[in-house]
């Protein structure tokens, strides 16, 4: 039940992938809808920290659910995909871990390009390497956004491949990352 077996996957991997998913697209409408605050906004300081502090939680996840996922059997794929759709499916798997890697190291240049660490809700502090290469809070913030749009458009195509298995080919990839009961 905690644990991944070959034909299905465990509570663990589950959850990861759901928290993931509701953090990944709240981190994105947060990211979005705080670049337009002005100076005089009381969540001008408010929504940034809680962006980083939550980005670096998503990132301890990250970590966590590529060591669970490499420490665990991976159900195999179901009989009834076509080699492309496996092939696709594990591309567009890899690229969300890449786009999500990169977007977090543009995140630590941004916030630590100061020379301060990122404060994570008062917990603990991630520390800082200052900056690296000139105006790197600029150009590390314009491929941050490049990144996080690409995320989320990369997002939007593996929720609809899930929604095509489950109501086109009417299969159990979804149900088989929504559930924790054995599939056949």
């Amino acid at each position: 039940m905690f644990k991944n077996t070959e034909t299905h996957f465990g509570l663990m991997s589950i959850l990861l992938h759901w928290v993931s998913a509701v953090v990944v697209v709240g981190l994105f409408a947060l990211g979005f809808w705080m670049v337009d605050l002005t100076y005089y906004s009381s969540w001008y300081k408010t929504a940034p920290e809680l962006h980083k502090s939550v980005g670096v939680l998503l990132l301890l996840a990250t970590l966590a659910r590529l060591l669970w996922r490499w420490s665990n059997p991976k159900p195999r794929g179901l009989a009834g995909h076509q080699a492309w759709e496996k092939t696709f499916g594990a591309a567009v798997h890899g690229l969300l871990y890449l786009l999500l890697m990169a977007i977090f190291c543009s995140g630590y240049l941004i916030s630590t390009a100061d020379g301060r660490g990122i404060m994570v809700f008062g917990l603990f502090e991630l520390p800082s390497l200052g900056a690296l290469f000139n105006d790197q809070a600029d150009l590390a913030g314009v491929i941050h956004q490049y990144l996080a749009y690409s995320l989320i458009a990369l997002v939007g195509i593996h929720m609809l491949g899930a929604i095509k298995h489950h109501v086109i080919d009417k299969d159990s990839t979804l149900v088989r990352m929504v559930t924790i009961k054995e599939i056949k």
